[in-house]
């Protein structure tokens, strides 16, 4: 008998408790509700290949095309030829960035900033949730310099799907990837070192991502040696977790009270208001 299922009670229904104290069940869930890739050696190991894709096989079955996104109706011509000079400006740093996607997170970083929702002027995170995650997705973007400041792989919950998120969903414990606008909020230290919460903006559809414990966090399983091993990220449990080597950097960019959107297909959004965010624009430009 395997020496460590000695050390299961006699009950089965204290198994599971004593299952995740030898790190054999995944912590999905610190005791402030985090998606953990652990930092000792030994969870490390089980995290990887408890988030590792069934099989290169089953990865590859998925479609990589994206779901097409129409631009905005309605934008007036003159919104629009500013995002698009703003698009131009990024150069080959924006190269995968569908410019419909860009769109849509500027109206809503606009309308966002005209309801004073924001207090970071000028930064726009863009994460486009329907590449595969295979890709580097995810942009912080200095809308005021028209310069990229970040490009990053960031991993989708495991309920969303494999080498794509095909599936989105705001409800409590259901692993996945929820789309629409968040304000960045606070940062703390916990087990993924630092972190930053996220706060939802579209109701029903984001909202609880407080509750769900939803943040910016380093995982393993975006690692360059995990991406190289399997060909792609592994699976959060909801949150867009970032690369161990870019993390900091990124949750710093963005700090306390910036724009992230989580592109996705169907994204519907009170923030997209056109008519808003051309007032915005003309008022304050990007600030």
């Amino acid at each position: 008998m395997n020496p460590l299922l000695r050390l299961l009670p006699a009950r089965p229904v204290q198994w599971a408790a004593t299952l995740s104290l030898l790190c054999l069940l995944p912590a999905c869930q610190t005791s402030v509700g985090e998606t953990t890739a652990g930092t000792a050696a030994a969870t490390k190991a089980y995290s990887t290949s408890a988030i590792a894709p069934d099989s290169v096989a089953t990865a590859s079955s998925d479609s990589l095309q994206p779901v097409p996104v129409a631009l905005l109706p309605n934008v007036p011509g003159a919104v629009h030829q500013q995002i698009q000079e703003l698009y131009s400006a990024f150069g080959a740093e924006a190269t995968g960035l569908r410019l419909a996607v860009f769109e849509r997170a500027c109206i809503g970083y606009l309308n966002l900033r005209k309801a004073g929702r924001l207090s970071q002027p000028g930064i726009l995170a863009v994460a486009d949730m329907d590449m595969p995650s295979s890709e580097k997705r995810l942009w912080v973007l200095d809308l005021k310099a028209g310069k990229v400041l970040h490009r990053s792989h960031v991993a989708h919950g495991r309920g969303s799907g494999k080498l794509r998120a095909e599936r989105f969903s705001n409800v409590m414990k259901s692993a996945c990837t929820a789309m629409g606008f968040y304000r960045t909020q606070d940062t703390y230290h916990g087990k993924h070192g630092l972190s930053r919460r996220l706060r939802g903006l579209d109701v029903g559809q984001n909202d609880n991502a407080l509750r769900r414990y939803v943040v910016l966090h380093a995982a393993d399983y975006v690692s360059q040696q995990y991406l190289q091993r399997y060909g792609q990220a592994g699976y959060s449990r909801g949150c867009p977790a970032l690369p161990p080597d870019k993390y900091r950097a990124i949750i710093e960019t963005v700090g306390e009270g910036g724009c992230l959107y989580l592109s996705g297909p169907s994204v519907v959004s009170k923030w997209l208001d056109t008519t808003i965010a051309a007032e915005q624009l003309a008022a304050h430009g990007w600030h």
